[in-house]
């Protein structure tokens, strides 16, 4: 059992001004795995306060980039030595299989919290200018106070994605962990304990979406980033609009992967296991589930997509050789499974999958699933699953390709496949999406900016772009000569 009874708040570990627990529950065994407790919107106020406090009157934002990132890379050092425990963790409260997480969901908010520290010391916090009339320093400041919530499929990597530019940016931060998977984050509270962050700076207040809307509306935050659906995000936008509160939304997404008809079919299936029905359990944004492939080939792919599910390891996500594990909560797989009654309902064939894998009677799994002769105006085409399922979708043209890959109000991610690198680049730069893969490149670099287009989002994490998300721009004027 993973037990946490106390909340990181103001540079202390304080009790909840509620008596709620966050019950974890194993997605594999369906056993209680652990606990944290539940923040209230009190709880959520004091947080905002104290980081309030943190950064009007505190040394934080004073110090020197230079200081902020020999504290993140002692951060990410601190993690990192906890790796073994932490990705224990994770697997336990989310189901996401153990080599996935120590090489991702580990390794990526280490990688992650390190080039957060290059980015302190390298940035231009500071540039002057000369005008027609003045001279001028164009100064970067940091936005103030930020809430930050993240969402249950990624909890670690998630939070350090905004973590680490937030606090190299010189801001304070209230991060707020899902409720499915409250436990990893708190490693973060005993790294920055251990390496002596100043108070208030970080604080952490794992709550339900009910409490968690309080951070939203609280006058004292400066900024929210949020990562989870397009639809929770519209509502958080439309709050930020009313006090003109700055916000950086990754929202959903409903990528697709062209397939060209030069690609090799079983070459291609290998990649997009990897891509779409193993990418994270399927519990990813940008999860390749749309495959359009060529009409008069779509045979030989969808045989060799079959295949290559059917070879997908499944089950005990502590095992090293598992690649696809339960979905995170019995209400999750339940609605995965809803998507697969609908598409069979809808008229797609299922050609692979569809049920609980064999030999796997508990825990919240479902088989790697294929559908064949999809179209784009299916619901199971066009809305986000998040889970292991995928839409084969013929085609006749690269324009018609192209088309379908773009006919969604999401704009994530897209793959283009091709034994022709150029011809497969020249359809990537016609997908309207922040990311696209070619022949089986994935994200996973921290200096890479990640976000969408149309409702997938707005604002950027990873690279220089991530960090001018919590930067303001100053202008100072002098008539003559700049002081030192």
């Amino acid at each position: 059992m993973y037990q946490r009874d106390r909340l990181y708040i103001g540079g202390e570990w304080v009790p909840s001004t509620g008596d709620d627990r966050l019950q974890v529950v194993n997605p594999a065994t369906e056993e209680p795995t652990g606990h944290a407790p539940g923040g209230t919107p009190a709880d959520l106020a004091r947080a905002v306060g104290a980081a309030r406090a943190a950064f009007d009157g505190g040394r934080w934002p004073a110090l020197s980039p230079s200081d902020r990132a020999e504290l993140l890379d002692a951060l990410a050092d601190e993690l990192d030595g906890r790796a073994d425990e932490i990705a224990e963790v994770i697997t336990a409260e989310s189901g996401l299989p153990i080599r996935l997480v120590r090489l991702i969901h580990v390794g990526g908010p280490v990688a992650t919290l390190k080039y957060a520290a290059s980015l302190a010391r390298t940035h231009p916090f500071e540039q002057d200018r000369q005008g027609r009339l003045y001279r001028f320093r164009v100064r970067q400041l940091p936005v103030g106070v930020v809430g930050a919530i993240v969402p249950w499929n990624i909890p670690l990597l998630g939070a350090c994605a905004k973590l680490g530019p937030a606090l190299a940016a010189g801001c304070s931060v209230v991060l707020k962990p899902a409720a499915e998977t409250p436990l990893s984050s708190f490693y973060l509270a005993d790294a920055a304990e251990a390496v002596g962050f100043p108070p208030g700076v970080l604080n952490i207040v794992p709550a339900d979406r009910e409490a968690g809307a309080h951070l939203v509306t609280n006058p004292g935050v400066d900024k929210i980033t949020f990562t989870g659906s397009t639809a929770a995000g519209k509502r958080i936008a439309a709050i930020c609009a009313e006090q003109v509160k700055r916000c950086a939304l990754e929202l959903g997404g409903n990528a697709a992967a062209i397939v060209l008809d030069d690609a090799d079919p079983m070459e291609t299936a290998n990649h997009l296991v990897g891509m779409s029905l193993a990418n994270n359990n399927g519990e990813a944004c940008i999860v390749q589930g749309r495959v359009l492939v060529p009409e008069r080939r779509a045979g030989e792919y969808v045989e060799a997509l079959c295949a290559a599910a059917k070879g997908i390891p499944t089950g005990d996500p502590t095992d090293a050789r598992t690649m696809l594990g339960p979905m995170v909560t019995s209400q999750h797989r339940d609605r995965v499974m809803d998507y697969i009654r609908m598409g069979s309902h809808e008229g797609a064939r299922l050609v692979h999958g569809g049920g609980r894998p064999v030999g796997l009677e508990r825990g919240w799994y479902v088989e790697p699933t294929v559908f064949d002769s999809a179209d784009n105006n299916m619901r199971v085409v066009r809305e986000e699953i998040f889970g292991p399922v995928v839409t084969v979708i013929p085609y006749r043209s690269d324009a018609e390709a192209v088309a379908l890959a773009n006919d969604t109000e999401y704009g994530l991610s897209g793959a283009v496949f091709s034994a022709d690198p150029q011809r497969a680049t020249q359809a990537a730069h016609r997908i309207r999406a922040g990311s696209v893969y070619v022949n089986g490149a994935i994200m996973i670099e921290a200096n890479a900016p990640f976000g969408g287009f149309k409702q997938s989002g707005i604002g950027r994490e990873g690279g220089p772009e991530g960090l001018a998300e919590y930067l303001e721009t100053q202008s100072v004027f002098w008539p003559t000569t700049i002081p030192d």
